[in-house]
């Protein structure tokens, strides 16, 4: 996975953000490696109408003029997964399939990833805009209310949506997780200028080369990292409007709602937090705080492990995610 920009800020979960000054650096190098690939020497970028002429997984489902990449498999209790920064539906293959056999599960790409295409208002890559697209997609499904798996960013997103929408929220399971306010952290002036946007993105044209160390970084087991993986991350990546992405995933919002902060003593659903023991970008000992802060909290630790879990150790994965949901109450009974 290539979540790998905003997770040292997970440890600030109950504190003010001391590791801002860190984050900052290490997001404006790495994402716009992540968001400007393959645009060094190619002339234009696939669009999301002709990667929807050829063959690719999923589909996709019109959001309010935005064509939103979606995989959907499965009946019964609906079962939201939320990738993080970088990722896609992707993410989730290995899992997917497995959790589709009890539950009616809905991986969907968030604004600015995956094959979702690049809306052109910077607000709608800002934590408001991702959660106003999932309630989107929950709306256009029909499903109210839903449980809900994110990693990394998107745990960070569904948690700050669970505390604003509690009613459309039953559970989380929080996979290597960041802040829930790690929106609220990011500020980069100079992305507001769009011609140095472009070409600051531009000249850290990624390459497959680039995007293996990445998920070297962040995965414990490097022997996974095969070339059929690294394509397919760097494919999703290579969406037109990776520029216009940056801005809006790196530009400080004036939305209300991005200005609230979530406090995780008033998450009331339960949690559950599935974590690698060798995750260097969020460790252990942070995860161990957000459990104990949490309410209906707790942790379960993957051995041999990194910040990928459902692609590192998916039977372990749904090992611990698996047991957690089945003991919810089903929609039936509620």
């Amino acid at each position: 996975m290539i979540s790998v920009v905003p997770c040292e800020i997970l440890p600030s979960l109950t504190k003010p953000m001391s590791l801002f000054s860190r984050f900052c650096r290490w997001f404006r190098f790495t994402a716009a490696l992540l968001l400007g690939s393959g645009l060094a020497g190619c002339s234009s970028l696939p669009t999301v109408a002709e990667l929807e002429r050829g063959l690719i997984s999923g589909r996709f489902i019109s959001i309010a003029g935005q064509q939103v990449h979606i995989d959907e498999q499965g009946q019964g209790d609906p079962v939201f997964l939320v990738h993080g920064f970088g990722g896609s539906t992707f993410s989730w293959r290995e899992v997917l399939p497995e959790l589709a056999k009890q539950h009616r599960v809905i991986a969907l790409d968030l604004n600015g990833f995956g094959f979702t295409e690049r809306p052109r208002k910077l607000t709608r890559y800002a934590r408001s805009g991702q959660i106003r697209l999932i309630l989107s997609v929950m709306d256009a499904l029909g499903e109210d209310s839903a449980h809900f798996i994110g990693h990394s960013y998107g745990g960070g997103v569904i948690t700050a949506m669970a505390a604003l929408h509690p009613k459309r929220v039953r559970s989380l399971v929080l996979v290597d997780s960041t802040a829930p306010n790690w929106a609220l952290a990011r500020q980069n002036n100079l992305a507001e200028l769009s011609p140095l946007t472009w070409l600051f993105v531009r000249s850290y044209a990624l390459r497959p080369a680039n995007v293996r160390k990445a998920l070297e970084r962040s995965w414990f087991d490097d022997s996974q990292v095969t070339d059929q993986v690294v394509d397919a991350y760097y494919t999703r990546l290579r969406i037109a409007g990776a520029a216009r992405a940056y801005r809006g995933l790196s530009t400080a919002t004036k939305s209300p709602d991005e200005e609230k902060l979530i406090v995780l003593q008033d998450i009331q659903q339960p949690v559950l937090m599935v974590w690698g023991a060798d995750d260097t970008l969020i460790p252990v000992a942070a995860a161990q705080v957000a459990a104990d802060a949490l309410p209906n909290g707790r942790l379960e630790i993957l051995e041999n492990c990194g910040h990928s879990p459902m692609e590192e150790r998916p039977q372990a994965f749904l090992d611990s995610v698996r047991p957690f949901l089945a003991s919810l109450p089903t929609r039936k009974t509620l």
